[in-house]
């Protein structure tokens, strides 16, 4: 049984990732509930902790029907068994299908595993296979064999699918951006020097102190041309983004990860400005509270720096971590995030 005053703060923050360790007994309603809960914190005298759902319920306590405690194993059990059925059929599983799998409703499965994991049973088929063809087309003398051992059915479904995602085509992302053109420039700001570039899909690259010889590294084959009148528009918007940090902006971006990249990108773009997390709750929040490490390195390969704030993730003991521009433009960031 973890410390009260750690236990405490699991809820107030509803972390995922101690779900399972504990249950929250609620002394003024009568009632048990995970550490992540959405209902409407109680207060800190009507709280008893307990290490078993058990114990709980041989105080006097009922179980919460909104988070259901006591069903953790089996909504653990469940996911598991989905994702193995999603990893070992080529043709997605149909809700239903997963659903008797299961023994949850469909509607109910849809909202657990996505709690869980941040995507849908379809969605996370798709960024499976998506995944599964980006190291097919690293190793593939063709595109179309890359395709058809990743699991697609056909190039149509490939392209359709990932259009939106890779912004570039398959060959292009299998050749270091071949046949793409990228505009870019280099601008001051208050954080020094900054590289802004962008395909026509969105911003693919927003980092400091870097010039045009880093850029060709990321893209060897792409076409890299200097500004451009919509260009020059695009850079505007992303320049008032960096200068005011934190303000809501729809500024298009061309990323690329894998499937938990993706999902750590995602997350990143919803703490709200002014806040910080840890590695560790960052892997909560995917789903995945126990690859905090593995967040660090999606953290860490993140290409558009501010649109996609990796700079609000810090160590867990409190102090700043790391950063690849440097720790003093990490400061900068978010000071004037909580200025504002």
């Amino acid at each position: 049984m973890i410390e009260p005053d750690k236990a405490w703060e699991a809820v107030r923050k509803r972390d995922r990732s101690y779900d399972g360790q504990f249950v929250t007994g609620v002394l003024s309603t009568g009632i048990y509930c995970r550490p992540s809960c959405a209902a409407r914190h109680p207060h800190r005298e009507n709280v008893k902790f307990f290490a078993e759902p058990a114990q709980a319920a041989a105080a006097g306590l009922r179980p919460c029907k909104r988070c259901r405690p006591d069903d953790i194993a089996r909504d653990e059990a469940a996911i598991k068994s989905v994702i193995d059925m999603i990893r070992t059929v080529q043709e997605t599983p149909k809700l239903d299908e997963l659903s008797e799998l299961t023994g949850y409703s469909p509607t109910y499965l849809q909202k657990l595993f996505k709690r869980e994991t941040g995507l849908s049973p379809a969605a996370y088929a798709r960024a499976l296979r998506s995944e599964r063809a980006q190291e097919a087309l690293e190793g593939a003398a063709r595109v179309t064999d890359a395709i058809y051992d990743a699991g697609y059915s056909g190039p149509s479904r490939f392209y359709a699918e990932n259009e939106k995602r890779l912004g570039m085509s398959a060959s292009a992302w299998k050749n270091g951006g071949a046949g793409v053109s990228i505009h870019w420039t280099i601008v001051d700001s208050y954080l020094g020097s900054m590289l802004v570039a962008a395909t026509d899909k969105g911003v693919c690259r927003l980092s400091f102190n870097e010039g045009e010889d880093e850029l060709k590294t990321r893209f060897p084959n792409a076409q890299l041309d200097e500004g451009g009148a919509e260009f020059a528009d695009l850079v505007k918007n992303v320049v008032a983004a960096v200068e005011k940090p934190g303000e809501t902006c729809n500024i298009p971006l061309d990323v690329q990860g894998t499937a938990f990249q993706e999902a750590v990108w995602r997350e990143l773009r919803q703490i709200p400005s002014g806040e910080t997390r840890t590695y560790a709750e960052l892997a909560a929040a995917v789903g995945r509270p126990k690859a905090y490490r593995a967040a660090g390195s999606a953290n860490g390969a993140n290409n558009v720096a501010v649109l996609i704030p990796c700079h609000r993730v810090i160590a867990s003991d409190g102090s700043m971590g790391g950063y690849a521009y440097g720790l003093e433009i990490k400061r900068k960031l978010l000071e004037a995030e909580k200025a504002r």
